[in-house]
């Protein structure tokens, strides 16, 4: 990882994954668990080139925001989310919710901002904690209700018909 401009968080945070291709991949990855290049590549809402792709995924596994695995001969890369990328989770909710007041967009794609913003913090911390099933191997738990990535995946599925 190289050194940032300057001490501020702000600007450390920005070098990190501050740049929109980043936090679309990151989005991907989180939300519509897309894990493999070609998923990423295919899947992109906003139509991302394959050598950006490919760019920023080097990024993102340099500033240890996603790792790489499995790679090998016959076997596609897995990238997974770290826990640095996890606890992004409320800065999209964050991301989303301004978005949804204060620009233009689409039923369909703002279905899962607007349950982030209505769930909270109490969802936010649900999903990091089923990321981390997913991405970090940590032990599965049970939640009384259905899970949220299934809650976000059924908004999304909703919309889309």
């Amino acid at each position: 990882m190289k050194p940032a401009r300057s001490g501020c968080p702000i600007n450390a945070a920005v070098e990190a994954f501050g740049d929109s291709w980043s936090l679309l991949v990151l989005r991907d990855v989180m939300f519509g668990n897309r894990l493999y290049f070609r998923e990423l590549l295919a899947g992109s809402e906003e139509g991302i080139a394959s050598n950006v792709l490919a760019d920023r995924l080097k990024r993102l596994v340099a500033a240890g925001l996603l790792t790489r695995d499995g790679a090998g001969p016959g076997r596609r890369a897995a990238y997974k989310l770290t826990e640095a990328s996890i606890q992004l989770v409320p800065v999209f909710a964050q991301l989303g919710d301004w978005g949804i007041r204060h620009r233009p967009t689409t039923e369909r794609l703002r279905m899962r901002a607007e349950l982030l913003t209505a769930g909270g913090s109490e969802l936010w911390t649900d999903l990091m904690t089923e990321l981390r099933v997913i991405h970090l191997d940590a032990p599965a738990l049970q939640f009384e209700r259905q899970s949220v990535i299934q809650r976000l995946a059924n908004v999304y599925a909703a919309a889309s018909e």
